[in-house]
Order: structure tokens, then C-alpha cells, then sequence
């Protein structure tokens, strides 16, 4: 009755240490097709998430700078109009920059930096440094004059440019309404 042992020993044990080795072998591999696929779909969207990021960062600064030329307008608008005198925005194409002056022409204080004169420089300032001022026309002038009612003295616009991105700021001539375009 030996004989009729089904399967014999000796095939059972060279069979599960064939398979233990086949495993062994096995593990000492590398990756599957399937992983590195996975790796490269991943890479290929974090690089296609951060090259947008990369290539706006000027767009990024021409529209803060838009934004800022259009706020600092209408502070000295609203300036204008609660001192019931005049206030003035005088712009600088050739540093890129430009103050708010009161009815004196004196440089006004900063209504946040406490002890500094508001004065902008896009050139100086990191955040900004993109930013180019490259037109500036109030009537031939490079400044506007707000009246005690908030009207300019006459409209105008000012042109920003930044790698091939542009932004216009214009003011209105009677109403003063600021806008961006």
C-alpha cells in the first residue's frame, strides 16, 4: 500500500520548493509596467499644475499692480473729496513709479506704512519688479488733479506692461470712475 500514496512525497516537497525559489525570484525584481505608469501620470500632472503657476507670475504682477494704481487712485479721489481740497496722483514712466501729493505738492503720509511717504516704486519693489509703467496721459500730462467734489481735472488712462501682458487704467474726466482694462 506504500505505493499507492498519491502524490509521493518526494514530488510534493520538490514542487513547493520549486515555487518558494519561482517566489523568491521573484521579489527581487523591479517595478511593473503598471508602477511606472502610475509614476509618470503623476509627474506629468504635478509639471502640468506648476507650469501655469510658473509662466503667469507676471500676469499675476501686472493685474496686483492694475489693482494697486486703481485703489491709490481712488484714495486720493476719496481724500480729495473728505479734505475738501485737492489732491493729485503724479506718475513717473521713466522709474516706474508714482506719489500722491496734496494741494501743495507735498508728498502725503502713508495711511499704513506710519512714517512713510506714499511713494510707489515697481522697480524697488520685488512683488512687482515686472512691471513696467509705459504710458501715462492726462491730457499731455503725467499726473491727475482730483478736485474737493472728486473730479478730476481731466481724464486719462495709464498703461502697464509686463512680459507681453498689458493693463489699462483709465479715469473718467467728469465722474472720476476708475476702471481696469
Amino acid at each position: 500500500m506504500s505505493g499507492l500514496i498519491y502524490p509521493p512525497k518526494k514530488i510534493c516537497h520538490s514542487y513547493i520548493e520549486s515555487e518558494s525559489r519561482h517566489d523568491m525570484r521573484g521579489s527581487h525584481g523591479g517595478f511593473t509596467v503598471i508602477e511606472l505608469l502610475i509614476v509618470v501620470v503623476i509627474l506629468a500632472i504635478i509639471g502640468l499644475t506648476a507650469l501655469p503657476m510658473i509662466s503667469s507670475a507676471s500676469s499675476v504682477q501686472i493685474r496686483s499692480a492694475a489693482n494697486m494704481i486703481s485703489a491709490d487712485l481712488e484714495y486720493a479721489r476719496s481724500m480729495a473729496i473728505s479734505r475738501g481740497q485737492n489732491f493729485y496722483v503724479v506718475f513717473d514712466e521713466i522709474n516706474d513709479s508714482y506719489q500722491i501729493e496734496d494741494q501743495y505738492t507735498n508728498l502725503i503720509e502713508h495711511p499704513v506704512k506710519k512714517g512713510f511717504k506714499y511713494f510707489i516704486d515697481f522697480q524697488n519693489d520685488g512683488r512687482l519688479n515686472s512691471v513696467d509703467i509705459t504710458n501715462v496721459d492726462f491730457n499731455a500730462t503725467q499726473r491727475v488733479r482730483f478736485d474737493c467734489l472728486g473730479s478730476p481735472d481731466n481724464g486719462g488712462t495709464v498703461i502697464l506692461q509686463a512680459d507681453g501682458n498689458t493693463k489699462m487704467i483709465t479715469v473718467e474726466p467728469v465722474t472720476g470712475f476708475i476702471s481696469i482694462q
